[in-house]
């Protein structure tokens, strides 16, 4: 069977909301995700979209998905991508989906001059040999961070007083 990626379509949304839960899931967050099909549909299907998806295509089903979004690095002075979720469905596997979807993702780069593709994977995740293969290499110099919860909303009060 072939595969095709394409840009997400309205009648994908379902397949997709359903893949970020199974990926949530394959993460052991499941109880972390909460996005909805009406969220969804809110952001990629929004006059000026800020967040974008392709899917990857067998035999008529969606089997995989790429949700991504545009960065921009001010040394640099130009936009990347900053890839949010890849996610394959189990069955679908080593048929070349998940390298498609990376490739798509690359494409959109070079064509439009950005000089970077970002993810960041769980350093448990047997698809980090799926990346090394493709050449991408992990940052060990810089430490992702993230304010949430209550600190976010502590740090939200000290603008405001």
């Amino acid at each position: 069977m072939s595969m095709e990626v394409r840009t997400a379509t309205d009648e994908d949304v379902p397949a997709i909301v359903g893949m970020v839960y199974e990926l949530a899931e394959f993460e052991k967050a499941l109880e972390e995700c909460h996005l909805t099909e009406e969220q969804l549909r809110a952001v990629l299907f929004a006059p000026a979209p800020a967040v974008f998806c392709h899917v990857a295509c067998t035999g008529g089903e969606t089997v995989g998905m790429a949700l991504w979004f545009r960065t921009y690095s001010t040394w640099e002075g130009v936009h990347g991508i900053y890839l949010e979720d890849l996610y394959v469905r189990p069955a679908a596997r080593g048929t070349g989906a998940g390298k498609a979807l990376v490739a798509k993702l690359a494409q959109i780069c070079v064509e439009s001059g950005y000089p970077r593709l970002e993810w960041a994977v769980l350093d448990w995740n047997p698809a980090r040999g799926f990346y090394d293969a493709l050449g991408a290499r992990h940052k060990s110099d810089w430490l992702p961070y993230r304010l949430t919860g209550d600190a976010l909303a502590a740090t939200a009060r000290a603008a405001t007083s």
